[in-house]
């Protein structure tokens, strides 16, 4: 019997493959052990941006051989293993498998026989349609209640900033039958709420012929006991009436939806190849507001592209503002080899970078404050996830529109359950539960 770790960095969608990997070791009757304890570390990775691989190869270098004594196997899987594989196979002779995310479905087979006889496997997608993907229902989750479950892999929008299409492949939905056997495996394990991910969501089913993602939503609502519904992330072009409409009519959907902006500016917008302008961005948010007026928006926003301008920038500040978002994930563009972007010319320097995503960040803060604020004496349903991570003695669990909220308890842990807000801030809410006393 083998001892596994897994490290993971990255998306929900890394999140969930590893649960994945991990259910598939434990059904060949591995044990999960602690890192020093393993016989081999399997780190599932992220390329989004530079910093993300640079923690890996330094994680890396601590499996370095030394002496004559038993030597740990590294597996890297993911994205970075897709876009450079090869390179960490020939730098660090403690990794031993490579793997792309399309390849899954061969990756436990190829670690044990490598832990066997030393061989070096390279999985990865020379092909970015094919697909041998790993198909175990996760039994091993973070919180036993609450899963994952991907409904597409890769993505065909090539946004000119994005390495995204290059490691993981052209897009393909999943069939719909199993995608729903998959949630009523996972409902009848005790989950009550899962969260559907892909590249891009709301494409789902447009490879397929009389499959949409409104129809795919409207039949995971019907599968019985399962509580709550959400799903990431979107591409706002994609965003249809169909889709809005399942949301507002179907209650087991979550009213919260991530809606990446990107940029405020038109021009900047066409540069990046998103096929959106902003009217038709506030078209979409503004359908969707109008059928849920509960809707919590999030977006993410991208400063500092390349070429963009001081006038530029102050479009993306008044786009926050317009649309004020309940909160924003933002960064500092990023350039990746192989995407059109890292060959633009009009680099904004380092310090200037900085000003902006510091002043995008600061007024972000300013919004999300006050829209938490005007929750202060309102009572919610939770679902509780546990211990809050900073907090004695205080539960942490989410509203249907994904609000954090802090609260007095214990032992609750999976439960729904009425809480009151009492006060708030910028990343949550805290309250007491409903029939205490204040």
């Amino acid at each position: 019997m083998f001892g596994f770790a897994l490290k993971i960095y990255g998306c929900q969608m890394n999140v969930y493959d590893g649960d994945r990997i991990a259910s598939e070791f434990l059904a060949r009757g591995w044990k999960e052990v602690a890192e020093e304890e393993a016989d081999v570390v399997v780190y599932v990775t992220c390329s989004i941006r530079d910093k993300a691989e640079q923690k890996v190869r330094s994680e890396l270098g601590r499996h370095a051989p030394k002496g004559e004594g038993r030597h740990r196997l590294v597996a890297v899987v993911g994205c970075m293993a897709q876009r450079v594989g090869r390179e960490l196979l020939s730098r660090f002779p403690q990794v031993r498998v490579v793997c792309g995310p399309r390849h899954l479905g061969r990756l436990a087979e190829a670690v044990e026989a490598s832990l066997r006889g030393g061989e070096t496997a390279v999985l990865l997608d020379d092909d970015p349609r094919a697909l041998d993907d790993l198909e175990r229902v996760p039994t091993r989750r973070l919180l036993p209640f609450k899963s994952y479950v991907t409904i597409a892999h890769g993505c065909d929008n090539f946004c000119t900033y994005c390495i995204v299409p290059h490691v993981r492949g052209r897009f393909q939905s999943r069939r719909p039958e199993a995608i729903v056997d998959e949630v009523r495996a996972l409902v009848d394990g005790g989950v009550v709420e899962v969260t559907l991910l892909g590249q891009n969501v709301n494409s789902y089913g447009t490879d397929l012929e009389g499959i949409s993602f409104a129809g795919l939503l409207r039949s995971l609502s019907a599968v019985k006991g399962l509580r709550r519904l959400r799903f990431a992330t979107n591409h706002p072009k994609d965003l249809t009436g169909e889709v809005i409409a399942a949301m507002a009519e179907e209650s087991v959907v979550c009213p919260a939806v991530n809606l990446p902006i990107q940029s405020g500016s038109d021009r900047v917008l066409h540069l990046m190849n998103r096929g959106y302008d902003v009217a038709a961005y506030a078209d979409r948010i503004g359908s969707l507001r109008a059928a849920l007026p509960e809707v919590a928006v999030t977006s993410d926003l991208i400063v500092a592209f390349p070429g963009e301008t001081e006038e530029d920038f102050s479009l993306s500040m008044e786009a926050l503002r317009r649309f004020r978002f309940d909160q924003v994930h933002s960064a500092a563009y990023s350039p990746r080899p192989g995407t059109a972007a890292a060959a633009f010319d009009g680099a904004v320097p380092a310090v200037e970078a900085r000003r902006r995503i510091n002043a995008v960040n600061d007024l972000q803060l300013d919004i999300a404050r006050e829209i938490n604020e005007a929750l202060v004496g309102r009572t919610f349903e939770l679902l509780v996830e546990g211990p809050a991570p900073r907090g004695e003695g205080l539960l942490q669990g989410r509203t249907r529109t994904d609000k954090v909220v802090l609260f007095p308890g214990r032992g609750l842990e999976g439960c729904f359950v009425d809480v009151v807000v009492e006060s708030s801030d910028a990343w949550s809410l805290r309250g007491r539960l409903s029939g205490e006393g204040s």
